[in-house]
């Protein structure tokens, strides 16, 4: 039996090295290609993504998966094996309803997709973009078409991101998250003016703020060896092995928080892929359980770390080094209270803590108006400003900062969204279980030892990659399902003090 299980590991090496060379293409497209490369990148693309479909949907690895039946059940649930093979065979089974074809038209769609949204976000006109969405959306109707009816069609496509989780446990989670949130915005919004984000609003330069920002991640455990940080339109994270981690970040000359918080949130992303544990390298192991789980990691050094009072007092001196002049006369309180001011705003990635996952519910609703048809593309733009209007309170002013902000509908990734909110809450369900067993954590942060939060993560979720399913790994950490508790409590702890609420 064995060798069975060889031949399946060593089969499923080749379909994630090709996987990986895909996402290398897809890197250099956001980071380095010119322009006019466009076309023929799609199509490579394409093809290297339809090679790696077809290697994996091969009926030779469904015939290893079918003799390694009785082999699974003799092995410890928690061992490498046994998550090998349960994990290839869940895989297995919704690939293979793919057509190869199809999964080649949604890469190609997707790939094209992205550098029209660019040009379109460029010139605020989101009829140049308009056709792409359709396409993309179009051939996401045709994927979910491949699968057994769900309770709901939006299932199959959460369940790429958010595997085991259904669209209506996302509903109920994010109505019991509304109804806190909105009352405790509506509170801080009576004291709008006690906090001022005057400090982070002058001239930093580029240069600056890209030798900070490789400073900043050092600091918190990146190594120039095993990671790169490269700026790009919409910053993301991926990597090509545990030791070649890849973070991209965006500077406003005229806006230091962008570069700040986007840096240290795709640092998150990155640490959860570079602590997966090498004896998973080469296997479908080697990635983050679900965007979930990936994103309330991005989201505890962002916030949670990032926005706490104790990482500045111990960064503040070296920010305030390299930006004399702007930020000169301001103490650390001030930066402080400025980095969580709490204004509803037109971006996403830039939004406060508070008021993020409002933006979160208003494209997870919107995702599922466009799949069922109940908002016509066309109107898209007028729906998205109009919500934007009553769940923020902001006047939409053109399509670039409205709904041409995301990059992800360009890419195809429906079903994507939900998991940012998710994350959030997620963050502060784990940093309640890290600081049971961290006591000191808040002195180690302040005195910049962030070892000891890496290792937890390591030793608790890091490790493990996707040998256990979402749902699982929750429980494991936290002793219970996902809680939207432990986050409120946190923001009204935070903001009450922030804004000194009674």
């Amino acid at each position: 039996m064995s060798d069975a299980f060889d031949e399946l590991k060593t089969r499923l090496a080749e379909v994630h090295d090709l996987s990986k060379a895909v996402g290398m293409l897809g890197w250099d497209m956001e980071t380095m290609m010119p322009p006019g490369g466009g076309p023929a990148r799609a199509q490579q693309m394409a093809a290297v993504h339809k090679i790696a479909h077809e290697k994996f949907t091969d009926p030779a690895i469904g015939r290893l998966l079918d003799a390694l039946r009785s082999y699974e059940a003799g092995l410890a649930h928690d061992s490498d094996e046994a998550a090998l093979v349960r994990v290839a065979r869940r895989d297995y089974e919704k690939a293979v309803r793919v057509p190869a074809e199809l999964q080649a038209e949604m890469t190609h769609s997707a790939s094209i997709a992205r550098q029209v949204w660019a040009e379109a976000r460029e010139r605020s006109d989101f009829g140049l973009f308009l056709p792409h969405l359709q396409r993309n959306l179009d051939l996401k109707l045709r994927y979910v078409e491949c699968f057994d009816p769900s309770d709901e069609p939006y299932d199959i496509l959460l369940d790429d991101f958010e595997p085991g989780t259904k669209t209506a446990e996302v509903r109920a989670v994010f109505g019991a998250l509304k109804a806190d949130l909105v009352p405790l915005i509506a509170r801080i919004r009576e004291r709008h003016d006690a906090v001022s984000d005057a400090p982070l609003h002058g001239h930093f330069p580029a240069d600056g703020q890209r030798e900070f920002a490789w400073s900043l991640i050092e600091r918190l455990g990146a190594t120039r060896a095993s990671w790169r940080l490269d700026p790009t339109a919409h910053p993301f994270a991926t990597n090509f092995a545990t030791q070649d981690i890849r973070l991209t970040t965006r500077y406003y000359e005229h806006y230091l928080s962008a570069s700040l918080f986007g840096t240290m949130h795709e640092f998150g992303h990155g640490l959860y892929e570079h602590q997966i544990a090498p004896d998973l390298e080469h296997t479908p192991l080697c990635h983050g359980v679900s965007l979930g789980l990936h994103e309330s990691q991005s989201r505890m050094w962002e916030n949670l770390v990032g926005r706490s009072r104790e990482f500045w007092s111990f960064m503040y001196p070296s920010l305030q080094a390299a930006f004399p002049g702007p930020l000169a006369g301001v103490d650390r309180e001030a930066f402080y209270r400025a980095i969580n001011k709490v204004e509803p705003s037109l971006i996403r990635v830039e939004a406060d803590e508070a008021t993020y996952s409002l933006h979160i519910i208003l494209r997870f609703e919107l995702e599922q108006d466009m799949l069922h048809g109940r908002v016509a593309l066309k109107d898209l733009p007028a729906v998205w400003n109009a919500r934007m209007k009553d769940y923020l309170g902001v006047e939409v002013p053109d399509d670039a900062r409205g709904v041409l902000q995301d990059v992800h509908w360009s890419g195809g990734m429906f079903g994507y969204f939900a998991t940012y909110a998710l994350g959030s809450i997620l963050s502060a369900q784990i940093w309640e279980r890290v600081l049971a067993d961290l006591p000191d954590l808040p002195g180690c942060i302040a005195r910049g030892e962030f070892g000891p939060l890496r290792e937890w993560l390591a030793q608790h979720l890091h490790r493990h990659g996707r040998k256990f399913m979402p749902k699982e790994m929750v429980e494991r950490i936290t002793g219970g399902p996902i809680r939207v508790g432990p986050f409120m409590g946190y923001l009204k702890r935070k903001f009450s003090d922030v804004y000194g609420l009674a």
